[in-house]
């Protein structure tokens, strides 16, 4: 069988976007053919008719077109062009071995640690000045994010971690680490250029003017793990902490078990920022050093196989 991998990198990502546009454009047909069953009866143009939002049915609605929109936008292209591109798509999308314990404490912390340069830049970025237009977009985005964080028992929490933290990660971490990135380094034939066009296009494609800064510093700290350790699921496990805490702590302010509402924006001072940046760069140099050591860097596809770590949880 031949594999895209034999064509250049340029052609491989256009094959890569065409299969994204084509299965968001089934997204989209889906939208617009089926929303109306599934959210009793509303349709896409009331999307934004703030009071059709307190009806649960259009709410179910509008998880189940977010729970597509992930899958089928992000997750079906690339587990598609990986199996398409090589022979090994685990191997390809840097999914072969489970990480080890210490790496994975590592790379939790560096999202940890970078979360206060995050609250820094979202915090400059709100201040832009917009137009009226886009700062509507924003606040109907605001909406539909309260909408989907709305949990009052503990099953909706679970539920929302699924949908918002769990899903999310794996499938935009394979998307954009896994695939994207590995692409436009083939291209661009530089690591660190790579990991920085790909945070762009990262926050470039949520469409959220007012949060593209942070989102694009969460963009480069998640490629960076992977450039740094060549093990997707250490990024995926640093995108789904930083969903996923969010999730639970909205979920114990709802509780009233907290009185810190994440949603609020909060000043955080600029030496947190500077803090924040030196503890990242500090702790991705030990996580490279760790990798390198136990020799799971990053590598583009190779031509030969490592048929001796065939398992994707071999340690």
């Amino acid at each position: 069988m031949g594999y895209l991998r034999q064509y250049s990198p340029f052609m491989q990502l256009v094959t890569f976007l065409g299969l994204m546009f084509a299965f968001m454009m089934l997204h989209s047909l889906f939208m617009a053919g089926f929303f109306p069953a599934i959210s009793g009866g509303y349709t896409i143009e009331q999307f934004r008719d703030a009071t059709v939002w307190k009806d649960p049915a259009f709410v179910r609605g509008l998880k189940t077109v977010q729970l597509l929109y992930t899958v089928v936008g992000f997750l079906a292209p690339a587990l598609i062009f990986a199996y398409l591109a090589h022979p090994r798509p685990a191997l390809y999308l840097g999914m072969r071995q489970a990480p080890k314990g210490s790496q994975l404490v590592l790379a939790v912390l560096v999202l940890a640690c970078a979360l206060p340069l995050v609250g820094v830049t979202a915090e400059w970025n709100n201040s832009w000045q917009v137009s009226y237009a886009i700062r509507d977009m924003e606040d109907l985005a605001a909406e539909q994010t309260k909408l989907l964080l709305d949990m009052p028992g503990l099953s909706d929490m679970l539920f929302s971690l699924l949908l918002l933290a769990l899903l999310p990660a794996i499938a935009e971490e394979l998307f954009f680490r896994g695939v994207l990135q590995r692409l436009i380094m083939q291209i661009v034939k530089n690591g660190w250029l790579a990991v920085i066009i790909t945070a762009i296009l990262f926050s470039a494609i949520h469409m959220q003017f007012l949060g593209f800064i942070p989102r694009v510093v969460l963009g480069f700290v998640m490629g960076a793990i992977y450039l740094l350790t060549g093990n997707l699921w250490l990024s995926i496990a640093a995108h789904f902490l930083n969903n996923g805490l969010q999730v639970v702590l909205v979920y114990l302010y709802q509780s009233k078990m907290i009185d810190y509402d994440v949603l609020k924006d909060e000043h955080t001072p600029l030496y947190y920022g500077a803090i924040s940046l030196l503890l990242v760069g500090f702790l991705l140099t030990v996580l490279h050093k760790r990798a390198k050591a136990a020799g799971q860097t990053f590598e583009l596809p190779a031509e030969k196989e490592e048929e001796n770590e065939d398992s994707i949880f071999k340690d």
